[in-house]
């Protein structure tokens, strides 16, 4: 990721320490509604990144994964990540439960 990208994906994964929620990220529904979106552009405006995180498992922060999106069409994250991120929150979960 460039510079600013991860700048902006830092800030927002601190606003979620701390509790809230950074301008910059959303809320994903249906069986992922527990999952964060952060999305950012680079400077040039040409890439967009995503990254993936959740604050439903004790009191940490998960990142479950962080993306590039490489369609120039739609806005639809692809079946193949949506489901590597909800095993990912099931993963993190299950660390969760071995920690406590």
């Amino acid at each position: 990721m460039p510079p600013e990208v991860r700048r902006t994906v830092g800030y927002a994964l601190r606003v979620a320490q701390e509790g809230g929620c950074a301008q910059d990220a959303s809320r994903m529904s249906g069986d992922l509604r527990d999952v964060f979106e952060i999305t950012a552009d680079d400077d040039t405006g040409r890439s967009t990144f995503r990254v993936f995180y959740t604050t439903a498992v004790g009191e940490a922060v998960y990142v479950l994964d962080a993306i590039q999106k490489k369609s120039k069409t739609g806005i639809a994250t692809p079946r193949s990540d949506l489901n590597r991120i909800r095993n990912r929150l099931k993963s993190a979960r299950e660390h969760h439960d071995t920690q406590t």
